[in-house]
């Protein structure tokens, strides 16, 4: 019987306390992760909403089938992850109807993201009944109909919403109408609706913001035959049996945490148990369980999984209670060791408290602790982090090595529908931050060390390639974030394209490497002076006068425009106090307050200087 969660007793707790207990009754739910229980974490959440600082994102559904049941789940799931979804479930059956109305419920609503679930049997019920008496000919003209049904949608809603689009590719049924002589056909109704999933993955993949689920390969997963409830699905229009709603529902919150920034950009690991095999302490580096073969094997699958999220752009970390020169020396000569000491950004190989690690961990990488994944084969120090840091998202592992591979590749934190340049090269960042760090240390006065760094920057108008980065960054960044306003790509494609406002990219470079695109800002532009509605800098590149190089240059293209001055809010968050005296130290005055926000103002007749220490390339493209 799955575990029953319990409401914590809220009236007895003091109110500073309730955001934590509300992470660790999420955290609780996604090891029990029954409608019982998301109705629990609904139901607390509903009680202590006014006291925490959640991410809210409004999702609409347009559906074919009933699924209901998934939407408690999604949002218990996306609560753990600071995530507050308004979700909204359009008409059974109306969502051609809805997409194609610019009047339409689905508009009103103004949604974030909109997810598309159609079902084979619904859209094409002549393909998924009767297969077997369609000819060739027949089924390319279902293709060719149905693709071309997609792409109106998918064009009329991107006309009407600047929301993020998820679509379900369509399923492939558990026996074909020909049964195994539909395998030998080039030209079969799997294969039929092989091809739709596939011209719908080049359609999608040519609009800004669509974003393709597999729901295919997502039955697949699970198992058709265990998918289906021919029941439920003649009584209710429902086809998912009992435990599949949950598997909907983490996979809508992949796409919800890649879409929403909310994910986590790195991940701790421990050693002993977890990267290999045995205790080296007690076992020695030759009793070490590692290689090709079983259990050895296991621990391999493990790395491999690993590396593959740091090709994601995923920061690793070490935190392990072990002698740090023994381990480091066993991860750098083991010859079945995958990963190496340079491939992760922090070690914290010691004696100490595991959660204050983490703590040191997230400082040393500049992320928040929310933005740390914890994988530990120990079940005692995975409750000891969700009971001290209920914001670090802790990887639930069985105490069978040959499921740590598959259970964090099933960890919804990493994913990405998008990589950047920046991404796949965020690691190396890191690594020549620490060697920027040495120099720092050894360096005097901070001007010497800002010269010595030999700061290049690209500053302009963001091009068609970097759309999608400064969209990224929008959703990501908090620390260096002075109004904290979320974009999706095609609404900074909006904004680049509008004649009244400016979207600004800089990219950076010092000695010890390429920072990639990391600060951004965008401005609303009106004859007498400029507002800037967002301005951000990724926290890696904090602290070296760049954010001052992108200012003086907004602030020269206002003057150079004929604008007298340039306004910016301030909107403080629990996370962006790095950003609270930027405007006060280039000269702005504040000119309004709205409770605890500041609109500063600038007047351009004193221009903002560019620092001596940082050179100017060409303009951003």
């Amino acid at each position: 019987m799955a575990e029953e969660l319990h409401e914590p007793a809220s009236k007895m707790r003091p109110a500073d306390e309730e955001p934590q207990a509300l992470y660790r009754l999420a955290q609780s739910f996604s090891r029990a992760p029954t409608m019982v229980n998301a109705q629990v974490v609904l139901n607390h959440f509903s009680q202590v909403r006014d006291l925490l600082a959640l991410s809210a994102y409004r999702v609409a559904i347009l559906r074919s089938f009933t699924l209901e049941p998934v939407v408690p789940l999604l949002r218990a799931a996306a609560l753990s992850r600071g995530v507050d979804l308004d979700v909204q479930v359009g008409g059974f059956n109306s969502y051609g109807e809805e997409i194609l109305d610019p009047n339409s419920r689905l508009y009103r609503f103004e949604p974030q993201i909109a997810i598309l679930a159609i079902q084979t049997r619904d859209l094409l019920p002549e393909l998924w009944e009767g297969g077997a008496e369609l000819d060739a000919a027949r089924l390319r003209a279902l293709v060719a109909e149905t693709v071309e049904q997609y792409a109106g949608w998918i064009k009329a809603f991107r006309s009407r919403s600047q929301a993020h689009l998820i679509v379900h590719t369509l399923e492939v049924p558990a026996f074909s109408a020909l049964g195994a002589f539909d395998a030998q056909q080039s030209e079969g109704q799997s294969e039929a609706i092989r091809s739709i999933n596939r011209e719908l993955r080049r359609f999608a993949g040519a609009e800004r913001g669509v974003y393709v689920l597999d729901y295919d390969n997502l039955v697949a997963r699970v198992g058709r035959l265990n998918w289906r409830d021919e029941a439920k699905w003649l009584s209710i229009r429902m086809p998912m049996a009992a435990g599949a709603s949950i598997h909907l529902a983490d996979e809508y919150l992949r796409y919800a945490l890649a879409l929403t920034g909310r994910g986590c950009k790195a991940l701790v690991v421990d050693l002993d148990n977890t990267l290999w095999g045995g205790i080296l302490g007690e076992d020695g580096s030759a009793g070490i369980r590692l290689g090709r073969e079983y259990p050895g094997s296991a621990y391999l699958a493990l790395q491999r999984a690993i590396l593959a999220l740091r090709e994601r752009g995923v920061i690793l970390a070490v935190c392990s209670r072990n002698n740090h020169d023994e381990a480091v020396e066993l991860m750098r000569r083991h010859e079945a060791m995958l990963l190496r000491p340079e491939h992760f950004s922090a070690l914290r190989i010691n004696w100490n408290d595991k959660a204050a690690n983490l703590r040191e961990i997230a400082a040393e990488l500049n992320i928040g602790i929310d933005a740390l994944a914890f994988l530990d084969d120990d079940p005692v120090q995975r409750e000891q982090i969700r009971q001290l840091l209920p914001e670090v998202h802790v990887i639930e592992l069985s105490g069978d090595p040959a499921t740590y591979a598959a259970s964090l590749r099933a960890a919804p934190v990493f994913e990405r529908l998008s990589l950047s340049a920046e991404d796949r090269l965020r690691s190396d960042h890191y690594l020549a931050e620490k060697r920027r760090t040495e120099l720092r240390e050894s360096s005097g006065a901070l001007q010497d060390y800002y010269r010595s760094l030999e700061i290049a920057v690209r500053v302009g108008e963001a091009g068609p390639e970097s759309l999608s980065r400064v969209a990224e960054l929008t959703r990501k960044t908090n620390q260096f974030n002075l109004t904290t306003r979320r974009y999706s790509e095609q609404e900074i494609a909006a904004m680049a394209a509008d004649p009244g406002w400016r979207v600004y990219a800089l990219s950076a470079a010092d000695r010890f490497g390429d920072y990639g695109l990391v600060a951004v800002a965008t401005a609303r532009c009106e004859a007498d002076g400029w507002e800037i509605d967002a301005f951000l800098m990724s926290c890696r590149a904090m602290g070296r006068g760049i954010e001052t190089a992108l200012l003086a240059h907004l602030t020269r293209e206002a003057a150079g425009a004929g604008a007298r001055h340039v306004r910016g809010w301030y909107l403080p968050t629990k996370k962006n106090a790095p950003a609270s005296d930027f405007y006060s130290r280039h000269g702005f005055a504040v000119k309004a307050r709205d409770g605890d926000n500041l609109l500063f103002e600038h007047g351009l007749e004193t221009p903002i200087d560019w620092p001596k220490w940082i050179r100017r390339g060409p303009e951003q493209a």
